[in-house]
């Protein structure tokens, strides 16, 4: 009788024991990173990172203190301890907090190596050559890490159904033009490129002649508006998505007005903030391609 007892309070104590996190390596764009699944306190220096773990529900534990987007902004509540900046971390407040895991990506990828000394480091930098892929991919890495993979799967559905409307809208929607305003500037970006997305994923044709895909995109004058003469202009306002003004207006002139995106009403400013700001999160991703699909009339 006695070895039984001792036998059902073994069964009753490993069933009361919490289950051990098993380790997962992950693969990332500075190599491997051995971390122990759902980690419990996370710090991310990467907003797109920061846009998909919270759909997901998944809680953080620090972030930067700084540009943190406004629809983000219960992360500014003091609960979140603040690491610095984007492009400088407090290395003293993130080691001081312990984490389980740290996130980089874009912006904050130089500091891997420093941070990675911390605590298990994983960089999530998008690829702009294979941008929607690379969203899907590392939205997957988080799905894994935190044992949403079902939950993952279910947002990229949804992605890839708005997507195959406007691909199927795309070739009477005629040609796109996508630039960046900043202060008195405009930028041009074309197929491969930071915000060739339009192009690469939603398959809406590139207009002009000259190929556009630099990173930074290609400074652009106002007569190369009516060059390239977009049936559909796409516009970012960086000044809007930093919080120092706007610069928008600069295209409401002679010229740029003379475009058929223009004399059509096909001008389009996408969300500044999930376009330059979080540039990558599946939620912000989604979010984009729904207002470009809404505005072609795909939906």
């Amino acid at each position: 009788m006695k070895s039984l007892a001792i036998l059902a309070l073994s069964v009753a104590l490993a069933l009361a024991a919490p289950t051990m996190a098993e380790d997962i390596v992950v693969a990332h764009a500075q190599g491997e990173t051995t971390i122990a699944q759902n980690p419990q306190k996370v710090i991310t220096f990467d907003f797109a990172s920061l846009d998909t773990l919270d759909a997901l529900g998944v809680e953080i534990a620090g972030l930067p203190g700084s540009n943190l987007p406004e629809y983000l902004g219960k992360y500014a509540d003091e609960k979140y301890l603040k690491v610095g900046t984007l492009f400088e971390p407090d290395y003293e407040a993130v080691a001081a907090a312990a984490p389980d895991l740290i996130i980089v990506a874009g912006r904050s990828a130089g500091a891997f190596p420093e941070l990675a000394k911390i605590a298990p480091t994983i960089d999530l930098t998008n690829d702009w050559t294979r941008f929607e892929a690379s969203i899907k991919d590392n939205s997957r890495i988080l799905g894994e890490i935190f044992n949403k993979t079902a939950e993952v799967e279910a947002m990229i559905a949804a992605l890839d159904s708005k997507v195959a409307a406007i691909k199927a809208k795309a070739p009477e929607a005629g040609t796109a033009l996508v630039v960046l305003t900043n202060a008195a500037e405009v930028t041009a970006f074309g197929p491969g490129s930071r915000f060739g997305w339009l192009h690469d994923t939603l398959g809406l044709a590139p207009a002009g002649a000259k190929v556009l895909a630099e990173t930074h995109g290609d400074v652009i004058s106002f007569e190369y508006f009516l060059e390239a003469n977009p049936d559909w202009l796409f516009a970012i306002d960086r000044d809007a998505a930093t919080g120092t003004g706007s610069s928008a207006a600069i295209l409401d002139n002679e010229l740029v007005n003379q475009i058929n995106a223009a004399k059509a009403g096909h001008v389009v400013t996408l969300d500044p903030v999930r376009s330059y700001i979080i540039n990558g999160g599946l939620p912000a991703f989604t979010a984009l391609v729904d207002q470009v699909g809404t505005a072609i009339g795909a939906f």
